[in-house]
């Protein structure tokens, strides 16, 4: 490959996402996975999935998680490359946690709905509308919104997080509705909500999920809180990605629906193989599942590719990343008797 293709190729990432490198021979099948784990070992790298990613990702990571274990894991790596299969605010805290550290990202254009739904300028104007309050933002944000936070939360924490700050301050939670009308009931706590929601969680259908509990008596149904209050008025447990996983492989039932990406369902097939898994319906009746078009962005080829040419990189502006580190580590340190 000449020097002047590769360098097109880079030249088009803002645009693409990705290294997208014509006449370029990519291996495949388990030459792919071969040539990707010899890269790792090669360039002293780590690669971190979420559980959404696809699950041919999910088999090769050194790490698989939920946010809250991907941002514990980014933290006390000792590789000197991060290698994030995730979407974009994931590999950007890895960034804010290891400014030392190279952080790359398979595609960048891998995003998120509430990321790109909540700005810092946003939470700005809502802490001058309420001068008293404390910002907890989920992490499913983008670096400049977590600048202005004052805590961070995942799905996992985000209870206990709550419940530790000052009874005496108002919080605002941003940007996921659905989550805070979920905390709110769950901890006792008012909170001014950010009107944002998961395209994902919000597209399952409250009527089609009833006809599958109507259809499947023996199954229960366990759901994601990003989902709309009236799917987890319906669902017998409702827990973080990680909770879920758990309480499938744990509990004795047989059978479960479940509300979540359906990028889940591949690890929890390993976890309990014997037990029936059910994808929740959508309201869109030509879909049997709910798949996150932004996670499933990665691939096999763009993670060789971008470990092979390091690239595309995650970098943030130093001051920024101090500002937005401050949150993060209130978070962390908060979370440390959640597993």
């Amino acid at each position: 490959m000449s020097t002047e293709t590769l360098e097109k190729a880079k030249s088009a990432i803002p645009v693409r996402g990705f290294l997208d490198i014509k006449n370029i021979a990519i291996p495949q099948g388990e030459e792919l996975v071969k040539a990707i784990l010899k890269l790792k070992e090669e360039k002293n790298a780590v690669i971190l999935a979420h559980y959404y990613q696809p699950g041919e990702i999910q088999d090769i990571a050194d790490f698989l998680g939920d946010s809250l274990q991907l941002a514990r894991q980014a933290k006390e790596t000792n590789a000197d490359m991060i290698v994030f299969c995730g979407v974009h605010f994931m590999a950007e805290a890895a960034k804010i946690l290891n400014p030392t550290k190279k952080v790359v990202l398979p595609d960048t254009m891998a995003g998120c709905s509430l990321a790109d739904g909540c700005s810092g300028e946003g939470l700005r104007k809502m802490r001058e509308q309420h001068p008293n309050a404390l910002i907890a933002t989920y992490i499913n944000c983008n670096a400049e919104t977590k600048a202005e936070s004052d805590i961070i939360v995942t799905s996992s924490n985000a209870e206990t997080v709550i419940e530790a700050l000052p009874k005496d301050r108002p919080i605002i939670f941003a940007p996921d509705k659905n989550l805070g009308r979920y905390l709110s009931k769950k901890t006792g706590r008012d909170m001014i909500l950010w009107d944002g929601s998961c395209i994902v969680h919000e597209a399952f259908s409250m009527e089609r999920i009833a006809q599958q509990l109507a259809d499947n008596p023996d199954a229960k149904l366990i759901a994601h809180p990003e989902s709309e209050e009236a799917v987890l008025k319906l669902a017998h447990f409702i827990g973080s990605t990680s909770a879920l996983l758990n309480y499938v492989e744990k509990d004795d039932c047989q059978k479960f629906i479940i509300a979540t990406e359906e990028g889940i369902l591949h690890e929890m097939k390993k976890r309990a193989p014997h037990k029936e898994l059910i994808p929740a319906l959508v309201f869109d009746e030509s879909c049997n599942c709910s798949e996150c078009f932004y996670m499933k962005r990665n691939t096999m080829e763009k993670l060789y590719l971008c470990m092979k040419y390091e690239l595309p990189e995650i970098l943030i502006d130093e001051e920024l990343r101090l500002k937005a580190l401050k949150p993060i580590e209130a978070m962390l340190d908060l979370s440390k008797s959640i597993k």
